[in-house]
């Protein structure tokens, strides 16, 4: 790759348009599962432009979408101890629990600070060794290296003071429960760039040898996408289940190994919890009992009862069975300002990314 405007050239992508059109005959519903992809489809307007036998559906590809509201009730009680300091990502801030925010903990007092990376929450829990320091660790295969790896120096360092509150998730295993749950007819899937940049194309092998669902890796320009959905259309066409890459400037089929050996290092894959879908068998990332200290589940505390907000949709909008227009409170209660669900509070949400662009 030597520029972006490679990946955004006019006369190809009509070129590709114009090849989709003539192999694309039946109707066709694809899903993307990445908040990035679902920002990019409709940021490059890619659904209007398309033919209208073929339906995109956005899926659970926002790792903040997904995290149930159980867990931001946990973190915000966590916030309410003494000597605690919670590190966060930004876009967990105003993520609704079931009766506040850690946006509004820290404007009540509590200690919670937005980071840009495990290295900043780590700095800080050097730099303030006389309080415990969390670490929200929320995010798909792409970010549990980085956690997996600032465990590993928080042990060599003896930086004993910090934790990970670790709800990070597997995507493959949620794919499967989508297919199996029938509620939306998925004809092929576009697979997530940077996901599979760590894991790798095999994972995703059982989709097309059991389901017999096609699925391309896709990166994300918009030429990316467009080529991406003329290589699915044309392997329904012909009959056929693969995994191919697109995305081949990033992804390699082995994925990254040494990311992959920090995840096996320092996680145990176990159940877990997804908003909207319920729980998913070995889907999610736990710290091994051996790095037990960096887990912030040694710590007690009262969660209080979990409430879904009155009329939010957003496990619905997850799942693909519905688009955002479809929630009554959809630009009528629920906007980026006041969101009810955190479907419009990330920007890769897809109920925030139908607010802004469609």
């Amino acid at each position: 790759m030597k520029y972006v405007d490679e990946y955004r050239n006019k006369e190809i992508a009509q070129k590709i348009l114009r090849q989709i059109k003539s192999i694309s005959k039946k109707k066709i519903n694809l899903m993307e599962v990445c908040g990035t992809h679902t920002v990019a489809i409709f940021r490059n307007g890619i659904r209007k432009i398309l033919s209208p036998n073929i339906n995109l559906i956005s899926g659970p590809g926002c790792p903040v979408c997904v995290t149930p509201i159980s867990y931001i009730d946990e973190i915000i009680a966590l916030s309410k101890k003494d000597n605690f300091i919670i590190t966060t990502f930004g876009d967990m801030m105003r993520v609704p629990g079931s009766t506040s925010t850690l946006e509004k903990e820290k404007t009540d007092g509590a200690d919670v600070r937005i980071v840009y990376s495990t290295l900043d929450a780590l700095k800080i829990a050097q730099d303030n060794s006389s309080k415990e320091v969390v670490f929200m660790g929320v995010g798909f295969e792409t970010t549990s290296p980085t956690i997996a790896s600032v465990v590993l120096k928080a042990q060599k360092e003896k930086i004993n003071n910090f934790s990970v509150l670790s709800v990070a998730k597997i995507m493959p295993p949620a794919m499967k429960t989508l297919l199996e749950g029938k509620e939306v007819n998925i004809d092929g899937f576009i697979c997530p760039g940077h996901v599979s940049a760590i894991i790798g194309s095999k994972p995703y092998n059982f989709i097309t040898t059991q389901y017999k669902v096609p699925c391309v890796i896709c990166g994300f320009e918009p030429l990316d996408i467009l080529q991406s959905i003329y290589m699915l259309v044309k392997q329904i066409e012909d009959g056929r289940a693969e995994v191919e890459i697109q995305y081949e400037r990033a992804v390699k089929p082995e994925g990254n190994k040494i990311a992959l050996d920090k995840i096996k290092e320092v996680f145990k894959v176990i159940d877990s919890d997804w908003r909207g879908i319920g729980n998913i068998p070995l889907s999610g990332l736990e710290i091994k009992d051996k790095y037990g200290q960096f887990n912030t589940r040694k710590f007690e505390v009262e969660i209080e009862e979990t409430k879904e907000p009155k009329g939010c949709r957003c496990g619905e909008v997850l799942r693909g069975v519905i688009i955002p227009p479809e929630c009554s409170l959809f630009r009528k209660v629920c906007t980026p300002e006041n969101p009810q669900g955190a479907c419009m509070v990330s920007t890769e949400g897809t109920c925030a990314a139908y607010y802004k662009y469609n």
